[in-house]
């Protein structure tokens, strides 16, 4: 029997989701508890191991199933795109917000106080979602592991199913970002992170990594630039992604600038074919 692919199932050999009881054999199953990111950033692995490269982010407020908690490793499914990995278990509360509003802005500073002066507690990115509790002259206080928390600026909150339709204006927010393998916050974004997360804005769940949003994002229009690149346009190559600014141009996080750059899309394509063999492999579109 061919194994799951373990970055968007739950199972192990060892354990699995009850769910898979009677799909997937395991030694044992469990069902799974909630619970939230109260950091800032919270990495996933794709081993409890702190010196592995990340695979993937929690960002602050977003939730995570969890089937086992061992040697302070939490092993679940991130509830926001199924992906599947091990967090650190300090980095989650069982104490669940109930989300009302999401950062819009490109990062915001959480405070002790409503005080611009005091030293931050931490910073939250673009698209952390939080709930509101109470506010004061400018500032929005979070709860936080199920207790009223910290401070943030009213300024850079938004409606929790705010919209910003343009995926490519949100892209451009990323500009210089550096480059992070499995990052997808204001901090380090990784090619597919950023893809993700421009979408998500615009209202478009895409997956996480690029093998899958290849063959499950939005619309398959063409396998090469003969299709007529627009704007918007999801380009994808063999192990990377970018969006169209334009006809020509893209924006992706890649390694060769080692941040979130323009380049022309047609010298991108060349520098990965000869590398890979293959250029651009599918463009996909949201709409016509």
């Amino acid at each position: 029997m061919t194994e799951p692919d373990r970055n968007l199932v739950p199972w192990r050999p060892d354990l699995a989701a009850e769910s898979l009881r009677g799909f997937h054999a395991a030694k044992r199953y469990a069902a799974g508890t909630l619970h939230q990111a109260i950091r800032g950033i919270v990495p996933m692995r794709a081993a409890p191991d702190a010196s592995r490269g990340q695979a993937t982010e929690m960002l602050h407020g977003e939730t995570i199933t969890v089937y086992e908690v061992r040697d302070g490793w939490a092993w679940g499914q991130l509830t926001v795109d199924g992906y599947v990995g091990y967090v650190e278990a300090a980095g989650l509360s069982d104490r669940i917000a109930a989300p009302t509003h999401r950062v819009l802005a490109f990062r915001a500073f959480l405070y002790p106080v409503p005080d611009f002066k005091r030293p931050p507690v931490r910073a939250l990115s673009f698209r952390s979602p939080v709930e509101v509790v109470e506010r004061e002259e400018g500032y929005a206080r979070i709860r936080e592991a199920g207790e009223p928390g910290g401070w943030l600026p009213e300024v850079a909150l938004g409606p929790l199913d705010a919209v910003e339709p343009d995926v490519v204006a949100t892209a451009q927010r990323f500009l210089g970002v550096p480059y992070l393998w499995g990052g997808r916050s204001s901090l380090g974004i990784d090619c597919s992170g950023l893809a993700q997360l421009a979408c998500a804005a615009a209202g478009y769940a895409i997956e996480r990594d690029t093998y899958r949003q290849v063959q499950t994002a939005a619309t398959l229009v063409g396998t090469d630039d003969s299709v007529g690149l627009r704007r918007g346009d999801l380009v994808y190559f063999p192990g990377h992604v970018g969006l169209m600014v334009d006809g020509e141009t893209l924006i992706h996080a890649n390694v060769r600038a080692a941040c979130v750059s323009f380049d022309p899309v047609r010298e991108v394509a060349a520098r990965v074919a000869a590398d890979e063999g293959k250029g651009i492999v599918a463009v996909r579109r949201f709409g016509r």
